[in-house]
């Protein structure tokens, strides 16, 4: 969801700038045809004033305008094979998702969503575009999950290997990583594989040549953040795929790994930067909490159910009890017990409400906190630390393990979604 807000934030903020950078056409000619449908020159200019105004909002230098293009249009085909596959096989947001997903971003932006939807409409954005594109950002999203996150399994034995291993064991530090994935197809054959390795070689040589990292992600890499400069969020180093996990071992911040080799390509990764690190026999914060939880659905807008809240806290500032409105207005299976969620391990919670939760001091009643499942009156009651038990660290162990295999998994499924389509160019034509 976190992946999928950025990209949302992202979508909003380039948007205004497509408005303005979009010119009338006379004759919009088709440049690629992927199975049995069309990408225009306009969805490329299109994208392409995305893509340019993200790496200028980075600070990154601009590639080539022809090897830019060709990069946005095979962007533009790996996500357009994505979207077919979901309309194929029943996938698809229904409004009323999208219509809540759309109060969000109005309310990040701090507007109710008829202001919003004025102000889009005012800089030249069209509304109907405007939902689309974010449908098909929740879509793909959604898409990731049922293919591939769904499928990712983790075996006893791999759990029993990985708390083995001390090294394994530890709470990695949080490293900052740039990516550079150049896929080679499934049945790709020697002299296939040895023109892309070059084209990987080529990258690492220009990297190592002292030209900006980011320039030659978006030139070269084919994952899906090579737009982004290549960039992955950072996280624990112990929750990357084992090939980067591995190659960072022995990096100090600012090295450029070789060529690494995967099922799905050659890779390349740079280190930016590592914090942190602590053993994972150190104790483990501990929250007991209790919240009162109004859910947004047909019936019950965002709007209606933040103001629903705030009247609750206005009752239970002037001496309500909480555990008895949490039976009567929660919306969450906690009602039954006063709202009671028990004892919390960090991670256990959605991110939004975790840090919402530890900005509380004991017993403060905070004010409405908005999630992926609505909004929520959030009381602290006691913290501790403590070691966490055998369960506690099988339970980690398999998070570290699915997260480290999803990103591997992905690229693979990409690849071969990628591989099965049928693709006509038709760029080159003038």
């Amino acid at each position: 969801m976190k992946r999928l807000l950025l990209c949302i934030c992202f979508l909003l903020v380039a948007s205004f700038t497509q408005a303005q950078s979009r010119q009338p056409i006379a004759i919009d000619r088709v440049i690629a045809v992927v199975n049995d449908e069309a990408i225009t020159a306009y969805e490329l200019r299109d994208r392409m004033a995305t893509v340019v105004r993200q790496l200028r909002q980075r600070g990154t230098p601009l590639p080539a305008r022809d090897v830019l293009e060709k990069q946005v249009l095979e962007r533009l085909i790996v996500d357009r094979v994505q979207i077919q596959f979901a309309r194929e096989t029943g996938l698809r947001i229904p409004d009323a998702e999208l219509d809540n997903a759309l109060r969000r971003i109005a309310e990040n932006n701090r507007m109710p969503l008829a202001q919003f939807r004025a102000a889009l409409e005012k800089d030249g954005i069209d509304w109907r575009r405007f939902r689309e594109d974010i449908r098909e950002e929740m879509t793909v999203a959604r898409l990731r999950d049922r293919e591939v996150e769904s499928r990712i399994v983790v075996s006893d034995g791999e759990i029993d290997n990985y708390l083995a291993n001390p090294q394994q064991t530890n709470q990695a530090a949080v490293v900052a990583i740039g990516h550079i994935i150049v896929r080679v197809p499934e049945q790709a054959d020697p002299a296939r594989l040895a023109q892309l390795r070059r084209r990987a070689e080529e990258a690492l040589a220009r990297i190592r040549n002292g030209e900006d990292f980011g320039q030659i992600a978006a030139s070269y890499s084919e994952a899906p953040d090579a737009m982004a400069g290549g960039m992955i969020e950072p996280r624990p180093q112990d929750r990357l795929p084992s090939l980067y996990a591995d190659a960072l071992a022995t990096m100090k911040p600012g090295d450029v790994s070789g060529i690494l080799r995967s099922p799905a390509g050659f890779h390349i990764v740079k280190l930016f930067d590592r914090k942190g690190g602590s053993a994972a026999n150190e104790t483990i914060r501990q929250t007991r909490a209790r919240h009162i939880l109004i859910k947004v659905n047909e019936l019950i807008s965002s709007d209606e159910a933040r103001r629903k809240l705030e009247g609750l806290k206005e009752r239970l500032d002037n001496g309500a009890d909480f555990a008895e409105l949490a039976r009567l207005y929660s919306n969450d299976l906690s009602a039954a017990k006063g709202g009671d969620l028990g004892w919390l391990y960090q991670g256990d919670t959605v991110p939004d409400f975790e840090r919402a939760m530890d900005a509380l001091k004991l017993n403060e009643l905070s004010k409405p906190v908005q999630s992926p499942f609505g909004w929520h009156l959030i009381q602290v009651q006691e913290r501790k630390n403590a070691e966490a038990g055998d369960e506690r660290k099988r339970l980690m162990a398999r998070q570290a393990l699915r997260e480290r295999k999803s990103d591997e998994a992905y690229e693979d499924w990409l690849r071969q979604m990628r591989d099965r389509a049928y693709v006509e160019y038709r760029l080159e034509e003038r």
